[in-house]
């Protein structure tokens, strides 16, 4: 049998081809789709037992929402306010037990040993059942570095198969590359010895992909219609944002970690250079009680507000836009004790602003 990695090795630092030697691998690149193998039509899927496709892009960390999930008709995705952070692109997942495997390779035709090579059925057989060694695909490895077969899939030793899982959005990039390992076995109870294998923070970091927050619209006084060089209160009220907390877990390895948002500053963009904000860097606190701002009240004319805007100039035709934006600040803690911080995320709303002037007679 030809050796099919030397020739994908060569390639996949690049990504961007389809290695194709019949009857043995294929690596899968973004570009010349009509040389991928017609079975596997996609990393997806799910794990059944049967399937050797499933589970390459579709990670099995389970996500719970300790908090409650935020009202789904109106939520809205975080963005980091680090442009230079990402979650990892790749890990290790434990994703076949000894009978899983067999029975796959025994009723298949073939899947993906790692994120992006395709194995004919059989060199399935040849690595996982009669213990032939081969090479890895992983380019972070030495030259030399083997994978070691296993004899009749490791039935009756305790511990799982363990293969490469991708980032959603991620595949295409070539830092999914990075996890290039054949599939491996791993020990019950214990974590690959490996800079790609996932740890609380790679949960953490994955929940914070999931959080949602509210998407809500700023109270204003007067609401949606200002008049020129009278100040716009605006505020939040404490029961509206409150934390949210993702937990995720990966079976199978105990390690978890429980990701919090939690909001600590409005900002506010008039929308419009003929403005003034309160304060005047338009960065509004959270309040001791979780709230923002303060509402406007009967007897607060003349007064400058703790949040809003005042705008100098009024509109014509088209509103102001004002756009609004809360900061989350985001925390972790998960296995072990183990916890630390990410970069604070931030959700903006925009809302329309007319704003009128005020017509006098003189007599």
């Amino acid at each position: 049998m030809p050796r099919h990695y030397r020739a994908a090795s060569l390639l996949i630092a690049s990504a961007l081809v389809v290695v194709a030697v019949p009857g043995t691998a294929h690596a899968f690149g973004e570009d010349d789709k009509s040389k991928q193998p017609s079975k596997p039509s996609g990393p997806s899927g799910d794990v059944s037992g049967t399937s050797l496709m499933a589970s390459v892009s579709n990670s099995k960390i389970k996500l719970t929402y300790p908090g409650g999930r935020t009202a789904k008709a109106s939520v809205g995705e975080l963005k980091s306010v680090d442009p230079n952070w990402e979650p990892p692109a790749c890990w290790y997942e434990p994703v076949f037990s000894p009978e899983q495997l067999k029975d796959a390779v025994a009723t298949g035709e073939g899947g993906l040993v790692n994120a992006h090579v395709w194995w004919s059925n059989g060199l399935w057989v040849d690595h996982y059942e009669k213990g032939k060694a081969d090479n890895n695909f992983d380019l972070t490895l030495p030259k030399e570095t083997r994978a070691e077969g296993y004899k009749n899939y490791n039935l009756g030793k305790k511990g799982m198969f363990w293969r490469s899982t991708v980032r959603e959005g991620m595949y295409q990039d070539s830092k999914a590359w990075d996890c290039g390992r054949i599939m491996f076995w791993q020990d019950q109870g214990t974590i690959p010895k490996d800079k790609n294998a996932p740890t609380p923070e790679t949960l953490a970091a994955f929940a914070y992909d999931k959080i949602k927050v509210p998407d809500t619209d700023v109270e204003l006084k007067p609401q949606g219609r200002s008049t020129v060089n009278l100040p716009t209160w605006a505020w939040l009220d404490k029961a509206t944002f409150k934390d949210v907390t993702v937990r995720a877990d990966l079976p199978g390895t105990g390690l978890w970690a429980v990701t919090t948002a939690k909001p600590v500053a409005l900002h506010l963009d008039p929308g419009t250079e003929d403005a003034k904000t309160f304060p005047a860097s338009g960065d509004c606190p959270v309040n001791e009680d979780g709230s923002i701002g303060a509402p406007y009240k009967k007897g607060n004319a003349g007064q400058e507000p703790p949040c809003g805007i005042q705008y100098l100039r009024a509109t014509s035709g088209e509103p102001y836009q004002l756009k609004a934006s809360i900061t989350w600040e985001i925390s972790w803690e998960g296995t072990g004790g183990a916890k630390g911080d990410l970069p604070d995320g931030t959700f903006e709303t925009t809302q329309d602003m007319n704003v009128q002037e005020i017509q006098s007679i003189n007599r």
